[in-house]
């Protein structure tokens, strides 16, 4: 006896972007990396305000790419995707951040 599952709110897939929402996310990129390009490039910002719109550019292209690319967003079905993507970017901080940290620890100790 097999047992069928109607496909419903339970169908954990990943969705499929259609022409229109690649091209979107692709030019979203485009734009969010010719910005800090430019700025760099004529020097037309401060040091520190040319460094913070890199910065802001590079986090908004990270939510671009997971969004467009990737097909995460807040659905219940994405959720053991980002739980997963969260929890991999808590180990990254623990594993950078803990390197740092010793690295900072040994060199104020020679």
């Amino acid at each position: 006896m097999s047992q069928t599952h109607a496909s419903g709110d339970n169908d954990v897939r990943a969705g499929s972007g259609s022409f229109r929402t690649y091209t979107l996310g692709f030019v979203l990129s485009l734009v969010l990396t010719v910005i800090p390009f430019a700025l760099v490039m004529t020097g037309a910002l401060p040091h520190g305000a040319t460094l913070a719109c890199l910065y802001a550019a590079a986090v908004i292209q990270i939510v671009v790419h997971l969004h467009y690319f990737l097909h995460l967003d807040r659905s219940s079905g994405m959720y053991w995707n980002m739980l997963s993507l969260l929890f991999t970017f808590f180990i990254m901080f623990l594993f950078i951040g803990g390197s740092l940290w010793i690295m900072y620890s040994l060199h104020s100790r020679m």
